[in-house]
């Protein structure tokens, strides 16, 4: 976890990048998994670096469910791009990722992912991976 107590909001947002997958998901192209194309890891960065900037563009202050539907907006994107790739770009490890991933990105914008979901995260909320 990160200590954001002496960041400013969007650094706060900005530092959760430290917990992109996308790296690692590649290498697993190289082991024989097709999925983690250059093009599909790429359409997966971007949905999240649009969750971090839209939240940023919000600023501190926006209501909790201005906030949340920024994350709904993202998890129903990453739903559609796995669907697009007949389920297997999101497997076990990578629902692990992001679950982790948009929980980090939760406490940065203020929220507490544990009131989501059932306790499970906010991406439990609207995930299908």
């Amino acid at each position: 976890m990160i200590d954001y107590k002496k960041m400013t909001y969007p650094e706060k947002l900005e530092n959760t990048k430290i917990h992109y997958p996308f790296d690692r998901w590649l290498e697993a192209y190289d082991q024989g998994l097709d999925q983690y194309t250059d093009e599909n890891c790429d359409r997966a960065k971007i949905i999240l670096d649009n969750l971090i900037e839209k939240l940023i563009s919000l600023e501190e202050t926006a209501s909790l469910p201005d906030k949340v539907d920024v994350f709904r907006e993202a998890v129903l994107q990453l739903n559609f791009l796995n669907d697009e790739i007949d389920g297997s770009l999101i497997e076990t490890g990578e629902r692990e990722d992001l679950c982790k991933l948009f929980d980090e990105i939760a406490l940065a914008a203020g929220l507490n992912p544990s009131e989501y979901g059932g306790g499970e995260g906010i991406a439990s909320e609207w995930r299908d991976w």
